[in-house]
């Protein structure tokens, strides 16, 4: 798994086409997830389909399986028949990386106690008009981080008396993990593009079509 993740990494084309297209793709996974001025939570789902399609791209339809259950934990999608878990975070902060979505405590108890890094990670650091970067965190890292950690500050579980939804992984395990030797980074500048949206014209188009 770490020989096909790192590929993207070593390719400068392709690395040339993410610092230039990811903040462009992201922009508009955000206007077609607003309404009134405010993104909704489905936002979430085009990121993660944009980053799937580069991976597509990259590596071939036949090589990267999208149907896993969104019940599932963690994985998004498997490369080469290995789980991946896409994540996205906002800002300059290392946090608010979750590992499972639920308000339930108990639940999140039982995650904490039962949970152990099963795969690997690519995680986007959006920062507009400044830099963030593409992240890819090998599973060994996390194991790594997570046996000298513990579970007790590798995971944050939910504040009590709050609706984070999510059991996430602690800010400093986060830092730890992006700095890690075998972490791979593409650092990209999040600048805005002037874009001229419309979220109804391909339906329109669409029912336009004899």
């Amino acid at each position: 798994m770490t020989s096909h993740l790192a590929d993207i990494f070593d390719d400068e084309a392709l690395i040339n086409k993410i610092k230039s297209r990811l903040p462009y793709f992201y922009q508009l996974a955000e206007l077609e997830s607003s309404r009134a001025g405010k993104i909704g939570m489905e936002v979430g789902s085009l990121r993660e389909k944009i980053i799937v399609a580069l991976l597509i791209y990259k590596f071939g339809e036949s090589n990267v399986k999208t149907d896993i259950p969104i019940t599932e934990p963690e994985v998004d999608v498997e490369l080469f028949g290995q789980p991946l878990s896409i994540k996205t975070i906002t800002g300059r902060g290392l946090s608010g990386v979750k590992l499972i979505w639920t308000i339930d405590a108990q639940k999140a108890r039982e995650f904490r106690e039962n949970y152990y890094p099963r795969c690997d990670i690519l995680l986007m650091q959006i920062v507009w008009n400044a830099n963030g970067g593409f992240y890819y965190i090998p599973l060994e890292a996390q194991k790594r981080l997570f046996e000298a950690m513990g579970r007790e500050k590798y995971i944050k579980l939910p504040t009590p008396g709050t609706n984070p939804r999510g059991v996430e992984i602690t800010k400093e395990a986060l830092s730890h993990l992006v700095r890690d030797k075998e972490t791979r980074v593409i650092e990209v500048d999040w600048q805005r593009s002037e874009i001229d949206y419309y979220p109804y014209k391909r339906w329109v188009d669409y029912w336009s079509e004899d």
